[in-house]
């Protein structure tokens, strides 16, 4: 009994120890697979990570290389942008450097002839200072003779008064003698003498009277053609002609294609931004700028000069090369007003009226540029003033006048005033002088005169206008409207003479007193101012005048 459960017990230690040694080596059996699969995972997954990794480098290689390309394109071509950049800028600067140049140039003529006038002023005053100096060594001369001449008169004065006493008594003793023959008194005597030396006084007033007036009108009109050619010859100006067309010089025929552009598109825009017209034909490297406007003319020719030279030329270009020319063309419209005015020494002007001054240099009237036409008026105002006597501050007025009469024919705003009066009312806007208001107001008759300044202004502004060459006009055309004009006076009853005057700018009509009243008068230049509106067409503005006079003669035989 106890060897068996002995033997039980040692068969049951015998059985767990293989039981456990069985179980130890399907533990490490189990476990060498599992090392086993586990190699053969971990060198998948290094393969596969190898590759993967393999990949990924070859992808970020072409990622980098992709980039670094890009990279390169996106540099060159900031490369390129900066090159073109930097010569747009050095191209602007060299043209800026050139027009600087050109300035400058013209200031160093402007410095010469100012240095050659201040010269000739030295010598006048000089040659002034030499005959002041003799004017006083005869003035002293004369002096010396006045006083002996007083010395004498003194003598004779005291000698005269010792006769008119002995006079005075014998008058009184021939008076006494008279009374006694003719039996009248001193006083009756006196009446009956006065009546007839008034009569006779009276015959012979009329006669002195008539004598002075024709005197006086003969030495008036002397006086005056004087006055007008001192005038003239003291003033000298030059005339430029002005066109309604610009011919602009193409280095080739070649660029007129890129000037019409594709379908014509470039030279539709640039019509269309400037308002003028370009006529391409087949005059050799050469184009043409027709318009009206002498401003859209200028605006268009340097806008065409500057996309030529800049050579890229197409509509987004042309407008924003034509919008920065009518910038910089406004900015030295603003610079010739300036200019002159210093020039012309006048002081204290709107900066408006200054602009209004600037814009005259691209406007012309019948041919004769309107700035030059106004600074000879003005010149031409100032020396009739100082030939007249007038103060120097008057003549500094008619100066002024004279430089702004025409200005309202560059006025900005649509009116239906002539530019007379819608000069003046710009005047007076900009707080000028009323004397300078009526001048430029009465140039043309439209408003009374009330000051001596206004007919200096409109004399001189016809002297400037009317001058042999200062205007022109188709010679043809020109007389074949005089001849209208005086033919369609002349068709009228009781019209004895027409005339057309100031370059047909007034019609002077001459009636039949006998057949035309003075009601009938006024009736009649009414009628012809209508007729030469429907019937003519003509520049400006035409004034009829109809002069109706009696005239008496007759004959002492």
């Amino acid at each position: 009994m106890e060897y068996g459960i002995i033997a039980l017990i040692v068969g049951l230690l015998a059985g767990s120890g293989i039981g456990y040694f069985l179980v130890q080596n399907l533990l490490k059996s189990k476990l060498n697979d599992a090392k086993k699969s586990a190699d053969l995972a971990l060198k998948e997954a290094n393969l596969t990570a190898t590759r993967i990794t393999g990949e990924a480098e070859s992808q970020a290689d072409k990622i980098v290389s992709k980039a670094e390309s890009k990279n390169e394109q996106i540099k060159q071509k900031k490369i390129r942008e900066a090159k073109e950049k930097f010569n747009k800028l050095r191209s602007e600067f060299d043209k800026d450097k050139h027009q600087h140049k050109l300035d400058l140039k013209d200031q160093g003529l402007e410095i010469k002839n100012q240095q050659n006038a201040l010269k000739q002023k030295e010598e006048k005053y000089r040659k002034d200072k030499e005959e002041l100096k003799k004017a006083k060594q005869e003035l002293i001369q004369q002096e010396a003779e006045i006083k002996g001449i007083r010395e004498n008169l003194e003598k004779q004065q005291k000698i005269l008064a010792k006769k008119k006493e002995e006079l005075d008594a014998a008058n009184e003793e021939r008076i006494k003698v008279l009374e006694n023959v003719s039996k009248l008194t001193e006083q009756e005597a006196k009446e009956q003498l006065l009546e007839a030396v008034k009569a006779k006084a009276e015959t012979d007033s009329m006669a002195l009277i008539k004598n002075t007036i024709g005197q006086a009108k003969i030495t008036a009109n002397k006086e005056a053609k004087k006055i007008v050619i001192q005038t003239i010859q003291r003033m000298c100006a030059e005339y430029t002609i002005e066109n309604t067309v610009s011919v602009f010089n193409l280095e080739s025929d070649d660029l007129k294609g890129q000037i019409i552009g594709r379908e014509g598109r470039n030279i539709r825009a640039l019509e269309a931004a400037t308002g003028a017209e370009i006529i391409v034909d087949d005059t050799p490297e050469a184009i043409v700028i027709s318009s009206f406007d002498p401003i859209r003319r200028e605006v268009c020719r340097l806008s065409l000069k500057r996309l030529v030279a800049d050579g890229r030329i197409h509509p987004a270009r042309i407008e924003e090369v034509v919008a920065k020319t009518r910038k910089q063309l406004d900015e030295q419209i603003v610079e010739i007003g300036e200019r002159t005015v210093i020039e012309l020494d006048i002081h204290g002007l709107n900066a408006y009226l200054v602009k209004m001054v600037g814009r005259m240099r691209f406007r012309s009237s019948y041919g004769q540029n309107l700035l030059k036409h106004s600074i000879e008026t003005a010149h031409l105002s100032a020396t009739m003033a100082a030939e007249l006597g007038l103060s120097p501050k008057q003549a500094k007025m008619a100066k002024r006048a004279g430089l702004l009469h025409d200005i309202g024919k560059v006025a900005e705003e649509e009116t239906e005033l002539s530019h007379a009066i819608l000069g003046m009312k710009l005047c007076e806007k900009y707080k000028e002088h009323a004397v300078v208001c009526n001048a430029v107001g009465a140039h043309h008759d439209e408003v009374e005169m009330n000051n001596i300044i206004s007919p200096i202004v409109q004399a001189c502004d016809a002297i400037s206008g009317a001058r042999p060459g200062a205007r022109r006009e188709i010679l043809e055309s020109y007389l074949k409207r005089i001849g209208e004009l005086e033919e369609l006076a002349m068709a009228h009853e009781g019209v004895q003479k027409a005339y057309a005057m100031q370059a047909g700018r007034e019609l002077r009509v001459i009636v039949e007193s006998e057949k035309v009243t003075d009601a009938y008068a006024d009736d009649l230049s009414f009628m012809i101012s209508q007729k030469i509106q429907d019937e003519m067409q003509y520049p400006g503005q035409i004034k009829v005048t109809v002069i109706r006079e009696k005239r008496a003669v007759s004959f002492a035989r």
